[in-house]
């Protein structure tokens, strides 16, 4: 047990000083980024770093599984060259009671990555995404999924307007049972719309079957309401910058995931990347284990047979690999091409019975 717990100490530190080390390059090189990105906006510097800051958790969750690999290859190769492995096994432990150190280490990694660090990369994602949309647009999300329908929001000269909308199709460009509540500049309610669907066209909503209350010199809304078959309200919005404003599915907690996918059926999204992203985030921590094993398959030989170098270049080769393909095998799954739980469980799975085929071959074979 002792030599258990020393393994796992060992493989922890290393997983601590490799993620510190990639944090913070990550950080130099992102807030060289934004200060390009927002350089012409009305950003100050400040505002570069709180974007740099609130951007560098979702860069470093991103590779958290090539900071796994590296701290492996940086765990077995100090044993290697120390002898340790060489004394372990010369105790009548075999290559695979070794590796249950750092193997429960990354799984346990992986469970608070899922737990902890997903919600907080979504609350730093969303807060990023927010600010990004008012310095590019000047205005904050254009749109939100609620338990009550599809809500959007449009600005211009004369105010703003809020949509609510009963269901939508797939980028929002077509809505059924609309409501559109103007404001004058100065906040206050100036007219409201009801219609049966309305369709985003060049610079306007189409609406058909509409009705109008106006809300302001009046003192009575119903009696100067008017009914029209089809009328065009003005619109600064495009099918783009409604897909932006959608924000991305590490923008929500792996906890509430569930629901708003829900949600996004309800009003007629297409909320196949976002299952893909929770079936991918449930897997992360045989993604963990996957590349423990292969840093392990190439960097557990003796320093002593030489090659260190090749055998290094190897796993790295290789996680990269994994990552490469689970990157595409995502893809894949989020344009419908293979199914969810193929792309989110496959590569990690497949990169685990290779390893593991490999190391029983090159250690106890």
């Amino acid at each position: 047990m002792i030599l258990y717990l020393y393994f796992a100490r060992r493989f922890l530190w290393m997983l601590v000083a490799v993620t510190s080390a990639f944090l913070i390059v990550l950080v130099l090189i992102d807030m060289v980024e934004q200060s390009r990105k927002f350089a012409r906006t009305e950003a100050g510097f400040s505002d570069i770093v709180e974007l740099t800051l609130l951007n560098a958790p979702d860069s470093l969750y991103r590779i958290l599984p090539l900071i796994v690999i590296f701290a492996a290859i940086a765990l077995f190769l100090s044993l290697a060259r120390t002898s340790e492995l060489v004394a372990t096994r010369a105790a009548g432990r075999s290559a695979l009671w070794v590796l249950l150190s750092p193997v429960s280490v990354a799984i346990v990694a992986g469970l608070l990555a899922i737990a902890v660090l997903n919600p907080l990369v979504a609350a730093t994602t969303k807060r990023y995404e927010t600010l990004a949309a008012r310095f590019t647009h000047g205005t904050a999300s254009l749109l939100s999924v609620s338990s009550e329908g599809l809500w959007l929001r449009q600005g211009g000269d004369e105010g703003q307007t809020v949509i609510r909308a009963e269901g939508s199709n797939l980028d929002a460009t077509k809505l059924v049972g609309v409501s559109f509540f103007s404001f004058d500049p100065e906040g206050r309610p100036a007219r409201r719309i009801e219609a049966q669907s309305a369709e985003l066209r060049d610079g306007a909503w189409l609406l058909k079957k509409a009705k109008l209350w106006p809300l302001k010199n009046t003192d009575n809304p119903e009696r100067d309401a008017q009914i029209w078959p089809s009328f065009g309200v003005p619109s600064d919005l495009t099918p783009d910058r409604i897909r932006n404003s959608f924000g991305t599915p590490r923008s929500i907690p792996i906890w509430e995931l569930p629901a708003f996918i829900a949600r996004l059926d309800k009003a007629g999204f297409s909320a196949r990347a976002h299952r893909v992203w929770l079936q991918m985030e449930l897997a992360k921590p045989f993604l963990f284990v996957a590349m423990v094993l292969l840093g392990a398959a190439f960097t557990m030989r003796p320093a002593r047979f030489g090659h260190t170098g090749v055998m290094v270049l190897m796993a790295v080769i290789s996680g990269f690999a994994l990552y490469f393909i689970r990157n595409f095998a995502q893809i894949l799954g989020e344009n419908g091409q293979i199914p969810v739980l193929i792309a989110a469980w496959a590569p990690p799975v497949a990169a685990i019975s290779l390893a593991l085929a490999l190391i029983l071959h090159l250690e106890d074979g």
